[in-house]
């Protein structure tokens, strides 16, 4: 995710508690992910589970970044009006 829009996701996190929910658990998988690639082995078991939280991480990612144009495309109106 690129910087600026995690510095426009932090100035959402009190106003949107969906977007709040998706963020922590964005970060949450990152983390552990990040455990997954510091060990040199995986298991046939632990490789599977590394897939599965890939796939959690992006697909909430992209609810993230729907959640983030709904915000932007709101603003865009606001200063249009």
């Amino acid at each position: 995710m690129e910087k600026k829009d995690e510095d426009f996701i932090r100035t959402l996190l009190d106003q949107d508690a969906e977007l709040k929910t998706f963020y922590e658990e964005h970060l949450d998988l990152e983390r552990q992910l990040e455990e997954f690639n510091h060990r040199l082995y995986l298991s046939p078991e632990q490789e599977i589970e590394r897939k599965q939280l890939q796939k959690r991480k992006l697909s909430g990612k992209d609810k993230i970044m729907q959640i983030l144009e709904q915000h932007r495309a709101g603003v865009r109106r606001a200063a249009a009006g």
